[in-house]
């Protein structure tokens, strides 16, 4: 699987022109040509975000699909302004240039956006994760609480939170207004700047326990364990979802990729990795075939 990372600071005709491709031409899209037996490629255009996720599902893929090999386009400047905007002024000679087969960006503000713009072929964006809250502890804390509904209760238990600035913090504080614990400000809550801080705060003890999406606490499982997930009707879970780009120029395999993610093997990659389940679509992927 080969994954290319593209930033902002690349400069030349075509890159600076489809910050989306993974591999730049100028020229317009055309239907594959391969010869026989010849490997089928599909391009993913995504963020850092998503980029572990996409990572797995695309080598999981390979192993259940041989012959098909996933490359990753992971582009910090996947993001609403710069990516729609570039879009609205570039046209189909734009969004049509390079062999991106889906994109998927971090959280779907951005895949919302390019679906309503027709950047995205219609009916075909899957909810493939979402973002789960979880409660993380050191080894070395034996009576961490089990839930957060028993978190709420443990009174003397001090918990590490990320700044409201941030994504996480905006979520956390949205469980913790349904839990009751907003008035404990200041007595209850150690506040980090982000994720790391959180881990930070834990680990050093300023914190008994901290508050993190799953990805990211499943990444530090050496060094802290989960203890609880939040209920889901606390907060709103962040939904990450995929979508085909309008100009794909293998469109059977794409919708191979988009029932595979939310099938039982494409969810249990994305459970190892923290993600909270993703959603099936409503009736089958299907479009036409150019």
């Amino acid at each position: 699987m080969r994954v290319r990372r593209m930033s902002a600071a690349t400069v030349g005709g075509c890159v600076l022109v489809y910050t989306l491709a993974a591999t730049v031409s100028c020229a317009p899209v055309q239907s594959p040509v391969r010869e026989p037996g010849a490997a089928r490629v599909l391009v993913i255009a995504t963020s850092p975000a998503v980029s572990e996720a996409m990572t797995q599902l695309g080598q999981a893929f390979e192993m259940s699909h041989p012959g098909v090999h996933v490359r990753l386009s992971i582009d910090t400047s996947l993001d609403l302004r710069r990516t729609v905007a570039a879009m609205e002024n570039r046209g189909k000679s734009f969004i049509g240039s390079g062999p991106i087969h889906l994109v998927a960006p971090g959280g779907d503000e951005v895949i919302t956006r390019m679906e309503q713009k027709y950047y995205l072929l219609p009916e075909t964006k899957v909810r493939y994760a979402t973002e789960r809250l979880v409660l993380v502890a050191p080894e070395s804390l034996s009576e961490a609480p089990e839930s957060f509904e028993a978190l709420a209760k443990m009174s003397t238990v001090r918990i590490a939170i990320a700044d409201q600035k941030t994504r996480l913090g905006v979520e956390t504080s949205r469980l913790l207004s349904a839990l009751g614990l907003n008035s404990a400000e200041g007595a209850r809550i150690d506040l980090a700047n982000d994720q790391a801080g959180i881990l930070d705060h834990v680990l050093s003890g300023q914190a008994d326990v901290g508050i993190m999406f799953g990805q990211d606490a499943t990444r530090f499982q050496q060094r802290v364990r989960i203890v609880a997930t939040a209920p889901t009707g606390l907060y709103k879970p962040v939904p990450h979802s995929i979508g085909m780009e309008r100009y794909c120029p293998d469109r059977p395999l794409c919708e191979e990729f988009l029932r595979f993610v939310t099938s039982p093997d494409g969810q249990s990659v994305l459970k190892r990795l923290g993600y909270g389940p993703g959603k099936s679509p409503e009736s089958p992927v299907r479009v036409p075939i150019l």
